[in-house]
């Protein structure tokens, strides 16, 4: 049997004992020993031994703070954990991190060889295969590197054309530099205000690239931004502080976009068995960073388009209303005059007293007045998710269910009409006013769509049960609302009104029956 050498790390001297003259001894295995977990850490790293029996509990560091320990220092060594308290949560996380098996105690001396040989015989298998591939590797190593290079500067090329958030694209850019030229470390550096600001970097701590706004001092990012030139430097043509980490090989090269220098992309190798990086790796470092400034300077303009489209948009909501500006950007095709047949709620206002009343005051005091009641009024409309139809001098019209069904459009028509009888009180209240809103709502089928031709289309809705709420309103005294025997039946018992009989309203051969809505349960 292969002499292989394995750690025993247990707190737990019997233990320890158990294995030794038990399992390893006479089945040949070389083998150490560790009291505590800190010291099974410490032994692992000096003797790199090939496989590790682990406690889970032990005193100084946990078997779990030795796995976590040992994977941030890059050592791959297999485990074997072992633990009085097994569960099926410890045992997920352990494999988790890479560990090849969970003994719980006690067991058996067969047991504990049957996991150590399955667990060893992974690792002689795998240093056998990579023994008779080596030399297939060694001869295709050259092809796979240019592949793999080829296929990186395809990846960033592609981020060129999609468009995405600068603190998503540098990070990105940063992790193909180091990709492609095998680095341990990578920097994007830009001039912002004079000043060069580290915006991503990736170091050995970090898997993945990270975005980061920092002001640095960085010579060698300096000289090639001055130059607008790659540089390949090795340690010793290197100036550090005397604080700082001396790297072994070092690459930057210039982010030009239209001979104008942006910034610098440069990678870092530090540790002996790092290589030096070639001439090779400065040309490929300089692709991608012909690709990176130009993917910046797309990201640049994106985010230009997109704060002027917030702006755009929210001039438009200013004019239409919100739900057919979401109509239209969802659907802009659809977009062309015509409507269809559906069942709406229709809520007209108006202000009584209004003109008679403006009659005796300067027009920018009116317009002023009228601003403060319409406003009031369309914040009803849309606060009870309503469509604003239009506004008709001092009134308005709006519509509820459409574009957007809502199957309590009725309720949501009503209540916004007793909303703005209470809220023309406080207007008055606030400015001295003693106007009030006379309002009526229908409920029925009517056409709703697009009008006018294609050059200018109003979203609106036609038909009887729009003309029947318009009479309605007219029909209304000031701070009344009149809604027909239609509304009433969809509202139940939830309305709460004062029926007014049958009343004739213009345009109409037959007599409606009225009521005034009062309240709503």
């Amino acid at each position: 049997m292969a002499e292989e050498t394995i750690l025993v790390v247990d707190d737990g001297k019997d233990n320890r004992d158990f294995l030794i003259e038990h399992v390893l001894q006479p089945n040949s295995y070389r083998y150490l020993t560790a009291s505590d977990g800190y010291e099974g850490y410490q032994m692992a790293l000096k003797h790199r031994p090939d496989l590790i029996l682990l406690d889970l509990q032990m005193p100084r560091m946990s078997g779990l703070q030795v796995i976590d320990a040992l994977s941030e220092q890059g050592v791959d060594i297999p485990i074997i954990l072992m633990t009085f308290h097994g569960s099926e949560e410890i045992a997920v996380e352990v494999f988790r991190k890479g560990v090849r098996n969970y003994v719980k105690k006690p067991y058996y001396a067969d047991e504990m060889l049957e996991a150590i040989d399955k667990a060893l015989s992974e690792t002689r298998l795998r240093r056998e295969k990579e023994a008779l591939t080596e030399r297939v590797l060694l001869a295709n190593r050259e092809l796979q590197r240019r592949l793999r290079e080829l296929n990186t500067i395809y990846k960033v090329g592609k981020s060129v054309t999609s468009v995405i958030e600068m603190d998503k694209l540098l990070p990105h850019i940063v992790d193909a530099a180091v990709f492609v030229t095998s680095a341990e470390e990578g920097y994007l550096v830009m001039i912002e205000n004079r000043r060069l600001v580290r915006r991503a970097y990736r170091n050995q701590l970090v898997q993945q690239a990270k975005a980061s706004s920092d002001v640095v001092k960085d010579p060698i990012a300096a000289h090639v931004i001055r130059n607008a030139a790659s540089l390949v430097l090795s340690g010793e043509e290197v100036q550090m502080e005397a604080s700082g980490r001396r790297p072994v090989s070092v690459a930057y090269a210039p982010l030009i976009l239209h001979e104008r220098v942006l910034g610098a992309i440069g990678v870092a190798n530090y540790t002996a068995k790092a290589p030096h990086f070639s001439s090779n790796d400065a040309t490929m470092l300089g692709a991608i960073a012909d690709y990176a400034a130009i993917a910046i300077e797309n990201s640049r303009n994106y985010a230009i388009l997109r704060a002027d489209r917030a702006q755009i948009l929210d001039t438009f909501e200013r004019f239409v209303p919100p739900s057919i500006v979401a109509q239209v950007l969802a659907r802009p095709k659809e977009i062309a005059p015509g409507g269809k047949r559906q069942e709406i709620s229709v809520l007209f206002a108006d202000i009584r007293g209004y003109s008679a009343w403006s009659e005796q005051l300067e027009p920018e005091q009116v317009l002023e007045t009228l601003n403060h009641y319409l406003s009031y009024a369309a914040g009803v409309i849309l606060g009870w998710e309503g469509t604003l139809d239009k506004f008709l001098g001092d009134g308005l019209m709006a519509i509820f269910n459409a574009p957007t069904l809502q199957p309590d459009h009725v309720h949501r028509a009503a209540d916004a009409a007793l909303a703005l009888l209470r809220g023309v009180q406080e207007v008055n209240a606030q400015y001295g006013y003693q106007l009030a809103y006379s309002v009526g709502v229908h409920v029925g089928e009517a056409i709703v769509g697009y009008v006018g031709m294609e050059r200018a289309l109003n979203y609106t809705a036609i038909g009887d049960t729009v003309n029947l709420a318009k009479r309605l309103q007219e029909y209304a005294a000031p701070n009344q609302i009149l809604v027909d025997d239609a509304v009433i039946r969809m509202l139940g018992t939830r309305a709460v009104a004062r029926p007014l009989g049958e009343i004739k309203v213009k345009g109409r051969k037959t007599p409606t029956l009225a009521y005034e809505l009062l309240d709503l349960n």
